[in-house]
């Protein structure tokens, strides 16, 4: 079938998260036939808060895990709410719900659905249905004609289902699969160790002396739950070289305590710090970040994931041997999330449709070994590959599919708003000194285009 936009394809979206519903939206948009495959019951992807986590490894250790979000029951975003929304669907204060800048994690999973139901997505996806495998159809077959087989399982069935797709768009997110610090005696420790990917609420941790491994955002999130019940807390950090936010926290609480790594564990619940301090811990609480990670996935060692590097990817989007026909959306980290993955969506779309044409197979991978020289070169580690932290970068990226550019005052809000955390860790969500930059947000078309809301 050739739609009037050119190539029309059957195409199966893995995941209806934020990267996932507006993948599928584009696709659909330009004349695709879409699939979406959700193993929760519902949309959000990392936004669908699950409070049950008894059945989840505490440690993440199982191949899939059983519980996918990461999110803990106080959790505010970190961004203010501007900046947050799709190009054309502003994340609107609405009357009656949590009409903060900084709202919690309910609000942003209603926005989610608020964009379903404007959109009509719910018709493409398939709930509570788990991918178990994708795979080539004939591999040694590359080039356009290349086709996927993916077979998913619904949660009540006892038989997975087999289908064959033209393309495969993979937007499994990055924040469930915990990545785990390798500590002389974590094995041999007998008492609680928990990655934060099971945290949910402070209070099991009472009269606790708790270790938090990590203090970038969770950790430092959990870290001020905690202490207000915990005996002691002690946040062991890569970097003693703290910003000044957490520094006035720890300086606010009698029993908030800085320390340098962990050198080991002892089985006497003796947590040992490189320092040669050491204290006596009920629970360690390992806020160490996540690793991307695709169990279903077989393309015979073509993508491979090498210290949490997800490659050979061009623009973190493509595989250049199985290109157009594989991608993934929300690779990279450390950017406004929302607008980018529609550029990403938007671009594979219509590379699908033939409206666009991606380099040849050498000019991709010579882009990819340029951009890992340039990460070398400035010092980032190769398990930072996806962490772009750069406007510019974006503004280029949204060029492939001529999609707009990040608003200027989208960009200094984002800004303004990680400098006050720096500075204020424990207000920047609800004190701030940008309102004139909020203002000019406000009034840009951005938030005018859908007209009076309720």
């Amino acid at each position: 079938m050739v739609s009037i936009r050119g190539q029309s394809k059957n195409v199966c979206v893995i995941g209806a998260g934020p990267s996932g519903l507006v993948a599928a939206r584009e696709l659909r948009k330009e004349g695709h036939t879409v699939v979406v495959l959700e193993q929760n019951h519902d949309v959000g992807g990392q936004w669908l808060y699950e409070s049950n986590v008894e059945s989840e490894d505490p440690l993440g250790r199982n191949k899939f895990l059983n519980v996918h979000s990461s999110i803990y029951d106080s959790l505010r975003i970190v961004s203010p709410r501007e900046i947050m929304g799709y190009t054309d669907f502003p994340f609107l204060v609405r009357k009656g719900r949590d009409m903060r800048r900084f709202p919690g994690h309910e609000e942003l999973w209603l926005y989610l659905n608020d964009f379903c139901e404007w959109f009509g997505l719910k018709e493409m996806i398939r709930f509570n249905t788990r991918v178990e495998h994708v795979g080539m159809l004939d591999y040694g077959k590359f080039g356009k004609d290349l086709k996927w087989v993916v077979k998913s399982k619904e949660k009540t069935a006892e038989k997975m289902v087999e289908e064959v797709f033209d393309a495969v768009v993979v937007a499994t997110g990055h924040y469930s699969q915990p990545r785990l610090p390798s500590i002389e005696g974590m094995d041999a420790w007998k008492r609680k160790q928990m990655h934060s990917h099971i945290y949910r609420i402070p209070e099991p941790f009472r009269n606790e002396v708790v270790v938090i491994v990590g203090s970038s955002l969770s950790g430092q999130d959990i870290s001020m739950e905690i202490v207000e019940v915990a005996k002691e807390v002690y946040i062991s950090a890569r970097s003693l070289d703290i910003t000044e936010g957490l520094s006035k926290v720890i300086s606010k609480h009698h029993n908030l305590h800085l320390h340098p790594m962990i050198e080991s564990l002892h089985e006497d619940g003796r947590v040992q710090f490189e320092d040669g301090s050491f204290v006596i811990a009920d629970t360690i609480i390992y806020c160490t970040g996540y690793s991307y990670t695709f169990p279903f996935l077989d393309t015979k060692g073509i993508v491979v994931v090498d210290d949490n590097r997800v490659g050979p990817l061009f623009e973190h989007t493509f595989p250049p041997s199985l290109a157009p026909s594989f991608s993934f959306v929300g690779i990279p980290r450390k950017l406004i999330g929302f607008p980018f993955f529609e550029s990403q969506a938007k671009w594979i779309a219509q590379v699908l449709s033939g409206k666009r044409r991606l380099p040849s197979w050498d000019d991709m991978m010579q882009s990819i070994k340029e951009f890992y020289h340039s990460r070398e070169l400035a010092g980032i580690p190769k398990c930072n590959t996806h962490d772009l932290a750069d406007f510019e970068y974006c503004d280029k990226y949204a060029d492939y599919s001529e999609s707009p550019h990040l608003e200027e005052w989208r960009k200094q809000l984002c800004i303004s708003s990680i400098v006050n955390s720096f500075a204020n860790l424990e207000t920047y969500r609800d004190s701030w000194d940008d309102d004139e930059l909020l203002q000019e947000a406000l009034q840009s078309p951005h938030f005018t285009q859908l007209g009076p809301q309720p």
